[in-house]
This record gives C-alpha cells, structure tokens and sequence, in this order.
C-alpha cells in the first residue's frame, strides 16, 4: 500500500486548502482513511476520519471548519480546510487502515506541511 498526501502550502489566517490522499496498491473502497496532523513538539493528533461507506468523525477543534471526503473512483480522500488557524500549522498525514483497526494501525503517508501565517 502506498498513500501520497499532498495540497499542503502557506495559507493567510481564514484561508483555505484542500488536502489530498491518493492511494495504490489496495482495494481502496474497502478502507477508511484519516487524516492526522503533527506540530512541532507536540504529538500527532486525530483530525478527520472516513471510514468505507463514508461515515465521517471530526476533532472537536475543526468541527465546522474541515470537511472530509472521499472519491473511491479516483482512490482518493480530500480534506478541505477552511477558516484556517495559526494553531492548523502541522505536518499532515494520511492513514489508511480497516474500519475495526484501532485507531493510528495501517499504512501512512509521508505527510505534507501546512503553515497558517500572516
């Protein structure tokens, strides 16, 4: 399995980007995917989940804000962010994994950056 997340980028506060998965090597409708995010010094934290019929989940810190979804054609998951923050600043990634795998297993992106500044 292979995951490319990419759509990262330097965004003014209340601005916006989407973020894309793209998976291979797997039968992608099968998956739920996440999206994770890490900032400097901190841990890497849940953000946004899809899981295979497209049930979503959202950290209470981008409810309203982020959307995710999922394009099983394409074997993709976007993630569109808007009213960004300066505390949206991470490193993204990607995390493909079955839906009754615990939370983090499976397969993971390389990440891509995502700066929030003025």
């Amino acid at each position: 399995v292979q995951l490319q997340a990419s759509g990262g980028g330097l965004v003014q506060p209340g601005g916006s980007l989407r973020l894309s998965c793209a998976a291979s090597g797997t039968n992608f409708r099968l998956f739920g995917v996440g999206w994770y995010r890490q900032a400097p010094g901190k841990q890497r934290e849940l953000v946004a989940t899809i899981t295979s019929v497209g049930k979503t989940n959202y950290a209470d810190s981008v409810k309203g804000r982020f959307t995710i979804s999922r394009d099983n054609a394409r074997r993709r998951v976007y993630l569109q962010m808007n009213s960004l923050k300066p505390e949206d600043t991470a490193v993204y990634y990607c995390n493909l994994k079955s839906d009754y795998a615990p939370p983090g297993s499976g397969s993971w992106g390389q990440g891509t950056q995502v700066t929030v500044s003025s």
